[in-house]
């Protein structure tokens, strides 16, 4: 037997900052420590478990399964060379098995001299049309058969997009349909179908322009979203280190619905019909692929095939998509320039064909 109450001030005392993500399953484990802790048995009967590892020295028993699986990640890690790294940053965890991980692990580590990991993500659980999935009821979806239907990059956006840590999330085929039309067809690919259409930008060029020329030449509505575009990577940055997706991708969208709103009240249609509006033509057009592009690499970790192809009818080389080239109207660099101009990529691509009811 192993005893578990003997460990219950340690754990506590582990879980006396943050550790456990959401903020509610840590409350759930907390809670759980104020109880009776009962001693865990690390042997079942060998006659109950056959296919288990037995116990040395008695082959009636063999070890409880959850203290076999649980010192695999130790195992992984390349335990017990001094070397190894260890505590994980992060073990991500289903909410059905958070007591193993969040009471029984850590114990055992302690008991052994070794740290807990340093945090635990606990996810929630997706619904099939509001149900739980389950193989005798047959209502399970097939990753495969998905990603034929909305592409790899459609379905990881939408698992990211509406998938919430703290609580079940529900998986409908006409939801994703309409989210991935509204967002990724109409909201991204339409943006960027207008900014690059050679009826409007037939030099096919992204204009390089100043922050300055921008704030002095594009309105209110351009600077509230030049305003809008420069925030954008620490907040999502900050969501994604968070683990909510979720509010990343929504952020990033407003983003991008405001710069179709500014498009559409700059008319650039418009303005390209005067001579004299010629440069109000280019930081429009400027402001509208910059908030692309910067949408873009924040889009990398979730849709980067898609972000890929963006980046690249911009004319971004792969030299220019990290980290250190989210700030804006700051990304000239050592791009291809044509005059005040980055050339575009000559490949006209349809970002995300707008999916048919199934």
């Amino acid at each position: 037997m192993f005893k578990l109450s003997a460990f219950r001030n340690e754990l506590l005392h582990w879980l006396r900052k943050p550790v456990i993500r959401p903020a509610k399953f840590q409350a759930v484990v907390q809670q759980e420590l104020q109880e009776e802790l009962p001693d865990l048995s690390v042997s079942r009967r060998r006659d109950r478990l056959h296919w288990g590892i037995p116990v040395p020295g008695d082959d009636t028993q063999t070890i409880y399964v959850w203290v076999d699986a649980l010192f695999n990640y130790l195992t992984v890690s390349g335990y017990p060379d001094t070397k190894a790294p260890w505590p994980p940053n992060c073990q991500v965890i289903g909410k059905d098995i958070l007591k193993f991980h969040a009471i029984y692990w850590p114990a055992l580590l302690l008991a052994v001299g070794l740290e807990p990991p340093a945090g635990i993500l606990c996810h929630s659980h997706w619904l099939l049309d509001h149900h739980k999935m389950s193989k005798s009821r047959g209502n399970i979806v097939s990753p495969d058969h998905a990603m034929e239907s909305y592409t790899t990059d459609g379905l990881r956006y939408f698992l990211l997009r509406e998938g919430v840590p703290h609580s079940d999330s529900n998986y409908n085929e006409e939801k994703i349909q309409k989210l991935l039309n509204a967002e990724l067809a109409d909201t991204l690919g339409n943006l960027l179908s207008r900014c690059t259409a050679p009826s409007l930008n037939p030099a096919q060029t992204f204009p390089v322009v100043s922050a300055a020329e921008v704030e002095a030449d594009s309105g209110e509505q351009g600077k509230e979203l030049i305003a809008h575009i420069g925030k954008l990577p620490e907040t999502v940055s900050q969501h994604f280190n968070d683990f909510n997706f979720y509010h990343g991708l929504e952020d990033i969208m407003a983003c991008l619905r405001d710069t179709n709103t500014f498009i559409q009240n700059e008319q650039p249609w418009e303005l390209k019909k005067h001579s004299n509006k010629q440069r109000r033509l280019m930081i429009t057009l400027s402001v509208a692929m910059e908030s692309l592009r910067v949408c873009g690499l924040l889009l990398q970790p979730v849709t980067p095939c898609l972000a890929s192809r963006l980046l690249q009818r911009l004319g971004v080389p792969l030299s220019e998509r990290t980290a250190a080239h989210l700030q804006c109207f700051k990304s000239a660099g050592t791009l291809q320039l044509a005059g005040d101009s980055r050339i575009l990529s000559q490949e006209i691509v349809n970002l995300f064909p707008k999916i048919r009811t199934l």
